[in-house]
């Protein structure tokens, strides 16, 4: 019974199937554990947990079969390429997670079951640990994107910059936009605050400028396309 697994071809090895099964089963197992642990602080789609849940088990897979051949491994170096084309882009932290999954698979493929799963494992606690120490956020809270809505007869190059400066550290004029037939100006802001705690009034200075027209203020996001 043994011969039915062993390939067709000579000129790849047998694999054994408890073999298999083995690194399979640690492939599906680490994928799980980094599905989980990138859920636990970072929002995303059913289909991309699974894809990720998943990935290291097909890259185990596929190293398991090509087994040291050269020629099987470029090729299959170059299917994988292609799936970027055919892929939404992702944010950075979404492309790190595609990465890890393919290393644990890759790892494990090459019959490191243990190093696999360490692997696995301290990428995923680092994962967490940056998350919740807010590593990278340059400014923290304090940078903001504010959007203002003007009137016509407001000269919007300069109508906010003594305010600005009482305020903030820094800001910049990120977009232009007319609304209501080109009666009003909304005006899109990048700026990063010196107290969290005057944002309200910083506020209420921009509104009686203004004439108390719409004024939002959010979360500072990167552009899209940005990593």
């Amino acid at each position: 019974m043994s011969a039915i697994f062993n390939s067709l071809f000579d000129g790849l090895a047998a694999i054994s199937i408890t073999n298999f099964l083995a690194c399979v089963g640690t492939a599906l197992a680490t994928g799980l554990f980094i599905a989980f642990m990138y859920s636990i602080h970072t929002r995303s789609s059913r289909s991309f947990t699974a894809t990720i849940s998943l990935l290291p088990a097909v890259v185990c897979v596929v190293i398991l079969l090509v087994n040291g051949n050269i020629a099987a491994g470029v090729a299959v170096t170059g299917a994988f390429s292609l799936v970027r084309f055919r892929s939404a882009q992702g944010s950075a932290k979404e492309i790190a997670a595609i990465f890890l999954s393919m290393a644990t698979g890759l790892i494990v493929g090459m019959g490191y079951l243990l190093f696999g799963a360490i692997f696995a494992v301290v990428i995923s606690l680092a994962f967490i640990a940056f998350a919740k120490i807010r590593f990278g956020r340059s400014g923290g809270d304090t940078r903001k994107t504010l959007v203002v809505t003007i009137p016509e007869n407001l000269d919007y190059t300069h109508v906010f910059d003594d305010i600005f400066a009482k305020h903030t550290k820094h800001h910049e004029l990120s977009g232009v936009k007319t609304t209501n037939m080109g009666s009003l100006f909304k005006l899109s802001y990048d700026l990063e605050l010196k107290d969290v705690s005057q944002e309200k009034p910083m506020i209420d200075e921009i509104r009686e400028r203004n004439g108390n027209l719409e004024i939002s203020v959010n979360r500072f996001e990167m552009a899209k396309g940005e990593l």
